[in-house]
């Protein structure tokens, strides 16, 4: 698993957390995946591009897996 710190935030946005760590390649490559089904956000489908991510949050895209952390 793959720890993801924020860093002078609260939050991340999901599509954003995808684009940063280079699991995609574009932002609108992003949005595909998510809204293809293809990512889940503590266990569940998440469709919401944008969907804030706060430290604790886990992330799982291509069989990877990302816990979001506070700085």
């Amino acid at each position: 698993m793959t720890s993801f710190e924020l860093h002078g935030s609260d939050h991340i946005q999901l599509n954003q957390l995808l684009k940063l760590l280079n699991l995609v390649e574009s932002g609108g490559e992003a949005n595909q995946v998510i809204l293809a089904g293809e990512v889940m956000v503590n266990g569940s489908i998440e469709l919401r591009k944008r969907k804030k991510l706060y430290p604790g949050d886990r992330v799982e895209y291509d069989r990877k897996s990302i816990k979001i952390v506070d700085s």
